[in-house]
């Protein structure tokens, strides 16, 4: 059973930067888009950024310019590299390909 596993959250104060990482397992073939969404208490889950597995990416407005992610397929992995974090980005961050969901990463930005 394949499982997507994030990691890399934790608390940041405003303005820094974060990396997130999502590592797929068990999967045999992982020519799938891959992407990052995050849920805030009592808000729906929000679509962040978008890769295909030949590197074609989308953003969503809220964080282009801010956000990146990229992937090794090497590794069946994906990144989400995350600057000027500001308090509304602190959220659970979610790994998804169209298989399934990872278990999400918590993120605080807080002074």
């Amino acid at each position: 059973q394949v499982q997507l596993v994030e990691s890399g959250g934790g608390l940041v104060q405003p303005g820094g930067s974060l990396r997130l990482s999502c590592v797929a397992s068990d999967i045999d073939d992982n020519r799938y888009p891959m992407a990052w969404y995050r849920q805030a208490p009592g808000k729906e889950r929000e679509w962040l950024a978008r890769i295909s597995w030949g590197g074609y990416v989308n953003y969503a407005d809220s964080v282009k310019g801010r956000f990146t992610i990229s992937r090794d397929n090497s590794k069946n992995a994906i990144y989400l590299e995350m600057n000027s974090l500001q308090p509304e980005d602190t959220a659970v961050y979610y790994c998804w390909m169209p298989i399934g969901w990872g278990q999400g990463t918590q993120v605080t930005v807080s002074s």
